[in-house]
């Protein structure tokens, strides 16, 4: 049965300052919870209903609860039969060069872009993003669920990232509208990405530090048209260029 404690701690990781007190956050649904679990994250408390697969194959993990108090747990419009309490990591540090292919994200501050860009990287085989401090907090519950599992996959760590710029020797490469057209150009399967802010794009200080500009252009002649791209949509257009090289 749920206790009021329980209901009081679950809804309080709503906030960040409460996740990073309690050093705990929630998942939910049985593909992103039990992801988290085979990729090594350690449950605090799972909650399930008496349907749920997890607890018809091992009921000692769950508290039992009912659809009401599922619904009272959940973040969720429609909540998903688990919800699960695991605890966070340790910060990542950056201790070596960036190696392969990585995001960087500058301010990238909408829950739901955040988590999409997680799930775009792991579909592209990109397992590491660097975070600017003020990107929003990848343990938000929207940002977890919007990955769709994919936080167990990826690589997160949050960084100054005009530090790291600085100090890595390979291509930079971020979508500037001075950039040139990213289909006519020549694409390392090495490098950073960096993509910005919603409403601002990559900022002032960061600018200087991309090495190859590079513009998704609009193909759309007429005179009303959208007037960029959303982040994430960005990302995977860029992502999927860098792959089919």
């Amino acid at each position: 049965m749920l206790s009021k404690n329980q209901l009081k701690l679950v809804r309080s990781l709503e906030l960040k300052k409460n996740r990073k007190k309690e050093g705990l956050f929630v998942a939910e649904g049985p593909k992103v919870v039990g992801d988290l679990l085979r990729a090594g994250y350690r449950a605090r408390t799972i909650f399930c209903t008496e349907q749920a697969e997890l607890h018809k194959r091992d009921g000692s993990l769950c508290v039992l609860c009912t659809d009401d108090e599922l619904r009272k747990l959940s973040f969720l419009q429609h909540p998903q039969e688990v919800l699960a309490v695991f605890e966070i990591p340790q910060p990542s540090t950056i201790s070596h060069q960036p190696s392969g292919l990585s995001l960087a994200l500058d301010s990238v501050q909408d829950p739901g872009n955040l988590g999409t860009i997680i799930r775009i990287a792991d579909w592209f085989g990109i397992d590491t993003i660097y975070c600017s401090e003020d990107t929003a907090d990848v343990y938000n519950p929207k940002v977890v669920q919007a990955t769709m599992g994919s936080l167990a996959h990826i690589h997160i760590v949050y960084c100054d990232l005009v530090e790291l710029l600085q100090q890595y020797d390979g291509p930079i490469y971020g979508t500037l509208l001075d950039g040139n057209d990213i289909y006519q150009q020549e694409l390392s399967q090495q490098g950073i990405i960096v993509m910005g802010n919603e409403g601002n794009g990559i900022s002032q200080n960061v600018r200087p530090l991309v090495t190859h500009k590079l513009l998704i252009p609009n193909f759309n002649k007429n005179s009303e048209t959208a007037e960029s791209l959303n982040v994430a949509i960005a990302t995977a257009i860029t992502c999927s260029e860098f792959r089919r090289r």
